[in-house]
């Protein structure tokens, strides 16, 4: 995944195009009940709980902002039709069937960006999907458990965060083994970016958690049962904590490897 200036071009140029297909599915699905979505504010961050020395946290640039704002009232709902939750296969190959609601799949085939799926299988490298009527086959698979998550994501690779977004299922190749198991009760951090080489800046620091609500909502009372998760990111020896779930935008990335 390679950002460079020539990308956010196409980001501009994708926020019209996406704001008259969102209009018009809008109009179409529920014309009776059309809303005005609420003015991003650039200021409303999430703030590491640590300062920061070389890298230094910012607002989204405009054009997520607008591109936001258009799509922030969908609530993608993801599901996974197949393979389905304990099946045993008795090949070593999977063909995956996904299913989505209240969300525009698509890519534009100019552009090669648009609101899809990402597919990760165990700890493979995510698949970005854009077409669900297209085939998706992992094969040569292991014998033995295996791991499905797929998260609904905006066309620059941030996750959908609301309830639903996300999906998991854990499969079997033949027979099942302790390997590449989840438990659905336990909190689970699925990391998504930064990842892959970038010309540009703000960059992303994105993730997907499940059975692990933040510092901000176990707050609220402090006589309920929700323990006081939070997270710890180190970047190049920088470590700061997150008691919020929400993307963050850095800057003052050095050249090289992180």
């Amino acid at each position: 995944m390679l950002f460079v200036k020539e990308w956010w071009k196409n980001l501009r140029r994708l926020t019209l195009s996406l704001l008259l297909l969102v209009l018009v599915a809008n109009l179409w699905g529920c014309s009776d009940r059309i809303e005005t979505s609420s003015t991003v504010n650039s200021d409303a961050v999430p703030r590491p709980t640590a300062r920061l020395k070389q890298l230094k946290e910012v607002a989204p640039p405009n054009t997520l902002q607008q591109l936001h704002q258009i799509l922030e009232l969908k609530q993608p709902q993801v599901r996974i039709l197949s393979p389905q939750p304990e099946q045993i296969l008795t090949d070593n190959q999977v063909s995956i069937q996904l299913q989505v609601t209240d969300l525009p799949i698509f890519q534009d085939q100019e552009l090669q960006l648009g609101s899809h799926l990402t597919v990760i299988l165990d700890n493979q490298d995510p698949q970005d999907v854009y077409d669900l009527q297209q085939p998706l086959v992992f094969s040569d698979l292991a014998a033995g458990s295996h791991t499905l998550r797929v998260f609904a994501a905006y066309p620059w690779h941030e996750s959908f965060k609301n309830e639903g977004a996300y999906a998991q299922v854990t499969f079997h190749v033949f027979t099942k083994t302790i390997n590449n198991q989840l438990d659905p009760k336990l909190p689970l951090l699925t990391y998504i970016s930064p990842a892959g080489e970038y010309g540009a800046e703000p960059i992303l620091l994105d993730f997907y958690l499940t059975n692990a609500p933040l510092h901000i909502i176990a707050a609220e009372d402090s006589e309920d049962e929700i323990p006081d998760w939070r997270i710890q990111v180190t970047i190049n020896g920088e470590t700061f904590v997150l008691d919020q779930w929400q993307p963050i935008y850095l800057k003052g990335w050095q050249r090289g490897q992180k």
